[in-house]
C-alpha cells in the first residue's frame, strides 16, 4: 500500500468519479478532490460531489468556477435538448450532444495546476472507454497524450521534481464492473448523482444516456440502485 502520497482526484459527484476517489483513498493516497461549476445544467451534481468528498474523507475538496456556457455547443451548457430513450439499447452511435467541447482537457489542466502547487505527481480521473457515451476525451490515447503534455508543460516537470501520472483505473471496466468495484469499496451509492437532466427537486430523469447506463450497470451487477428516479 502507498503511504501518504498526495493525489488530485477529479470528482463530479457521479458514480465513476466517486468510485475512482474511493479507490485512490483505499490505495493510501491523501486525496485532494477537485470539482467544477462550469455552467452545467445538472449543477445538482456539485452537492453530490461535496457529499462524496466528505464521506470518503478527502484531505480537501475545492470547486473551481468556470463558465463553459460562453462557448455552448453542448446539451449540458446550451439550450439543446438532452437525448432521452427508453433503454440503453437505444443509445445511438457517435458523439452525442451531451459532449462538452474540450471538457476533460480543461479539467485535467486545472488538476495539473493544483498538482504542481501540491508538489504531487498523481492525478485520478474516472474516465471509462467501455460503457460510456462515445466521448473522445475518455479514450486511452487521449489520456496518454495529456500525460505526455503534462510532463512538458510544468516547472515542476522540467526541474524533475515531479513526473505526472494520470490514473484511469476504471477505463477498461464495464459499468457493471464499476458498480461491483464500488460495492467492494463500500461506496455509499445514495450519495452520488449521474443524471444529465434532473427534475426541479434533483431527482434523476431515468431516460438520459447517463441514467440508462447507470441503471444497466446496476442491473447487470445484481445490485439495487438506491437513488430516486423521477420516472
Amino acid at each position: 500500500m502507498l503511504a501518504h502520497k498526495k493525489a488530485v482526484c477529479l470528482l463530479s459527484g457521479g458514480l465513476d468519479s466517486a468510485t475512482c476517489l474511493a479507490l485512490a483513498v483505499r490505495d493510501g493516497y491523501d486525496c485532494y478532490a477537485l470539482s467544477f461549476d462550469y455552467g452545467q445544467r445538472h449543477r445538482v451534481e456539485l452537492a453530490a460531489a461535496a457529499r462524496v468528498a466528505e464521506s470518503l474523507r478527502a484531505k480537501e475538496h475545492r470547486t473551481a468556477t468556470i463558465d463553459l456556457r460562453v462557448f455552448g455547443g453542448s446539451a449540458l451548457t446550451a439550450d439543446i435538448a438532452v437525448p432521452k430513450h427508453e433503454s440503453a439499447g437505444q443509445i445511438g452511435e457517435g458523439i452525442p450532444p451531451t459532449y462538452v467541447p474540450a471538457r476533460n482537457t480543461i479539467f485535467l489542466s486545472y488538476a495539473l495546476a493544483w498538482a504542481e502547487v501540491l508538489e504531487c505527481s498523481d492525478i485520478f480521473i474516472g474516465v471509462n472507454a467501455i460503457d460510456y457515451s462515445g466521448y473522445p476525451d475518455c479514450r486511452p490515447e487521449f489520456i496518454r497524450a495529456f500525460e505526455n503534455i503534462a510532463n512538458l508543460a510544468t516547472k515542476a516537470g522540467v526541474e524533475g521534481k515531479t513526473h505526472v501520472r494520470i490514473h484511469t483505473p476504471l477505463i477498461e471496466l464495464s459499468k457493471a464492473g464499476i458498480v461491483k468495484l464500488a460495492a467492494e469499496l463500500k461506496l455509499d451509492f445514495a450519495l452520488t448523482h449521474s443524471c444529465y437532466d434532473p427534475n426541479n427537486d434533483g431527482r434523476a430523469c431515468g431516460h438520459c444516456d447517463s441514467c440508462l447506463l447507470r441503471l444497466k450497470g446496476f442491473d447487470e451487477a445484481g445490485i439495487i440502485d438506491p437513488i430516486s428516479y423521477a420516472k
